[in-house]
Formats: structure tokens, sequence, C-alpha cells
């Protein structure tokens, strides 16, 4: 549903408009609220309703016995929140997930299928140059475990 790479600034109240794309998308698949929480890698995660639910089907499975389980739990959860973009298109991203993402103004919006990624500018620039080079090999190690 959400596919792309695309470079926004937050505006002087701190509001990032949402892309035209992902827009587009959301009209045609109904969606009207996103939850946003803490990712992984530094940048943060935007779900649609839907799939929010349905990873927080997961997530809830996991034993809570299991310090790790509980401990991810935790930052995931207590990260979340829920977003309705304006009529502009615009989400106010909580200061507290923008210090997390590193993210000051300029920030990158990225689609990965079912979820959208905020990343910080120098962030996403740092881990796609660290990244783009072993493409290829990390495709070939992860086709081969299916």
């Amino acid at each position: 549903m959400f596919y792309g790479e695309y470079e926004h600034t937050l505006d002087r109240k701190g509001r990032l408009i949402i892309p035209a794309k992902f827009r587009e998308a959301l009209k045609e698949h109904y969606i009207e609220r996103l939850f946003i929480t803490r990712g992984l890698d530094k940048c943060l995660f935007m779900f649609s309703e839907d799939e929010w639910k349905t990873q927080e089907q997961k997530f809830k499975s996991m034993s809570f016995t299991k310090s790790e389980y509980r401990r991810f739990n935790r930052l995931y959860f207590s990260g979340a929140g829920e977003l309705v973009p304006d009529k502009q298109a615009r989400i106010l991203i909580p200061s507290y997930l923008k210090d997390y993402a590193n993210i000051k103004r300029d920030v990158y919006i990225i689609g990965v299928s079912n979820r959208i990624e905020i990343w910080s500018r120098e962030d996403w620039k740092g881990y796609y140059s660290a990244s783009k080079d072993s493409f290829e090999e990390v495709a070939e190690k992860l086709i081969e475990l299916q």
C-alpha cells in the first residue's frame, strides 16, 4: 500500500505533511486514523488502524513472563499514539517520538508496504549509505531462507 521515498520538512508548528501518494492510498483504503510509535533503527513506524490492530494482536500474544517481550512491548506501546491527519493532510508527531528518532526539521518518509517509516534526514542518509551496497547480498540470503 505504501511505497516510495519522500523528503519533507516539518512546518514551523512541527507538523508533517503526508506525501501525496500516501494520501491517495489512505483515501483509496478509507483510512482516517493512523498509529505511530517507536520503530527500529531509530525511525518511527506509522500504521493504518487495521494494520496497527494486526501488529497489536501479534505482540499481545507474546509471553509477558519473558523479559525481552516485556521490554519490547513496554517501549513499543508506551511510545504509541493515534494521529488523525488534518484537512491539509498534516500530522503532529509527539515531541518524545521526534526526540527518539532525532527529528529536528528535515525528514524522509519511507513507504515499506504495510507501514510508513519516518526518519531524520541525517539518519536515513547514513542508513541508506551503509546498507545500499549489501542489498543484493542480503536479498540472496533472505530468498535462500524461503
